[in-house]
């Protein structure tokens, strides 16, 4: 293998670039040449690849999101617009395909693979550490960071005026972000996509608060809750607690942003390398994970497929913690 393309696609996520750079550093380390494929698949059809020297990652380690950029590509999700996109890469001679980002993306990286017979290797770059095989994803540890800060904010708000806030904070169907932020945070309660949370439970938490004289209380969800979104939740809440002060806060997209930990740096590099040589050690349709602190392999068919249930007794944490 001579010549290797590296991509970021999905949603960014902070401890994309680190993992880039791991990439670039990683192939010319190996003497590969290496090419960037900006803006995703849709890049990769439009032939929007240039090759890549030590110096296009320098100074990106702290960098949130990602300056190889990310964008949806309808063209792609189809068999002619993979054969475009295969074509691209075969023209110039490129052999193996790092991808960096989440199921979509290893959706996409998989299919390449099978119609095309092209080697990819994937790294796990969301912020939703939902994809199995790793115990982390790259940016997932600064998401969590981000939404903790602005929830430590906002209870001196609820604190100062008897408040009870519902926060919104990403995961469309994973808790992760909400279970870490709500043990960070102090929440009383946390309702995830995994467990249907019911208004009547949520109210009966809320009261065994308010009989112990709590003044103020947090509730974080996660935007793919089954009872809805946080406003929806509220004014299910408000209706039954019509005298209670109730506030609601989306998080949003203040999650993807930001430099990335210490600690999405480290994961992140340590993928991205992964990854890279992982390639050209001839692995095929593949994750690059970390599991107990070590570099394992995993199909991207599991990886995509395979549930990543949440740690139980982190759940059971909360309700204890919440007394």
């Amino acid at each position: 293998m001579k010549k290797v393309a590296v991509l970021t696609s999905g949603g960014d996520a902070p401890g994309m670039n680190a993992c880039l750079r791991a990439v670039v550093r990683g192939a010319l380390y190996h003497g590969l040449e290496v090419y960037g494929i900006k803006r995703g698949y849709d890049g990769m059809i439009r032939g929007d690849i240039y090759k890549m020297k030590s110096y296009s990652v320098s100074n990106i380690l702290g960098q949130g999101g990602t300056i190889l950029k990310s964008a949806r590509s309808v063209e792609f999700r189809t068999k002619e617009g993979r054969a475009k996109a295969a074509e691209q890469l075969k023209s110039r001679g490129i052999e193996g395909l790092v991808v960096i980002g989440g199921d979509g993306t290893f959706t996409g990286a998989k299919l390449l693979y099978e119609e095309h017979g092209l080697p990819v290797v994937g790294a796990p770059g969301t912020i939703d550490n939902d994809l199995y095989g790793t115990d982390s994803t790259i940016g997932y540890d600064t998401a969590v960071n981000t939404a903790l800060d602005a929830i430590d904010k906002i209870r001196d708000t609820a604190n100062s005026h008897d408040r009870v806030f519902f926060i919104e904070v990403m995961g469309r169907d994973s808790g992760y972000i909400a279970v870490q932020t709500g043990i960070g945070g102090g929440a009383e309660l946390v309702m995830v996509p995994e467990t249907r949370t019911t208004i009547d439970n949520v109210i009966s938490t809320l009261q065994q608060g308010w009989d112990r004289e709590k003044s103020a209380s947090i509730v974080i969800t996660a935007e793919g809750d089954q009872e809805g979104s946080a406003q929806e939740i509220a004014a299910k809440v408000k209706a039954k607690c019509p005298d209670k002060d109730i506030k609601v806060t989306t998080l949003g997209h203040i999650q993807r942003g930001g430099s990335p930990s210490a600690y999405d740096r480290i994961l992140a590099s340590r993928l991205g390398l992964a990854a890279l040589e992982g390639l050209v050690a001839g692995k095929e349709c593949v994750m690059a994970g970390i599991i107990k602190n070590e570099v394992v392999y995993t199909s991207l068919e599991d990886a995509i497929t395979k549930d990543k249930p949440l740690n139980q007794d982190l759940v059971r944490m909360i309700n204890i913690l919440s007394v």
